[in-house]
C-alpha cells in the first residue's frame, strides 16, 4: 500500500509529535525553514497564513541546517527566534536531514510529484510542499514562491 501524508509522525520541537493525520481534512503546507537564511522573512507570511485560513490550512515548519548552515541554534533558541520576531504560533518539528541521512519524510516528499511536476529535489530553504484535505500531493514551489503569491494562495481559497 502506498504512504500518504497521514502515515507520517515527526518529533516537534517542543519534545511531543506531530501526527499528520490529525489534520485530516486540512490543506497541509510543509515548509523547510532556516533562521538565519535571506528567505527567513517567509515566516511572517506562513504566521499569516495560517491565521487567515487555519480553518482549512495546516502550516508546518521543518527547520534544518543543511542548506549554509542556517538553522545552527538549539530547539530552544529557534522556538523563541520564531515566536519573538514572527510570532509563529504553527507547529515546528524538531530539526531533521535532508541532505545527508534524510528523514523519512524528506525522502517521501522527495518522490511526490504529479503529471506537471517532475521529481522534486529541494535545494535550498524554504522550500514548500502543499496537500490537499485527503493527504494527495498538490504542488511544490521553491524558496523564490513566496506564502503570499498567488501561486500558491490559489491551490489554499
Amino acid at each position: 500500500m502506498n504512504k500518504t501524508i497521514f502515515d507520517f509522525i515527526l518529533d516537534s520541537i517542543d519534545g511531543g509529535k506531530i501526527n499528520f493525520a490529525d489534520y485530516r481534512g486540512k490543506k497541509i503546507l510543509i515548509v523547510n525553514t532556516a533562521s538565519e537564511c535571506g528567505f527567513t522573512y517567509q515566516y511572517a507570511q506562513l504566521q499569516e497564513l495560517f491565521e487567515n485560513y487555519k480553518d482549512k490550512l495546516m502550516v508546518i515548519g521543518l527547520p534544518c541546517n543543511d542548506f549554509g548552515g542556517q538553522e545552527p541554534g538549539s530547539h530552544d533558541e529557534i522556538k523563541e527566534f520564531c515566536k519573538v520576531r514572527y510570532g509563529v504560533t504553527f507547529p515546528l518539528s524538531a530539526k531533521i536531514s535532508i541532505l545527508k541521512n534524510p528523514h523519512p519524510l524528506i525522502e517521501w516528499l522527495q518522490k511526490q510529484s504529479s503529471e506537471k511536476n517532475p521529481p522534486i529535489e529541494i535545494r535550498w530553504n524554504f522550500h514548500k510542499f502543499l496537500f490537499d484535505e485527503n493527504g494527495n500531493f498538490l504542488e511544490a514551489f521553491n524558496s523564490a514562491t513566496e506564502p503570499s503569491d498567488e501561486i500558491l494562495l490559489k491551490y489554499i481559497t
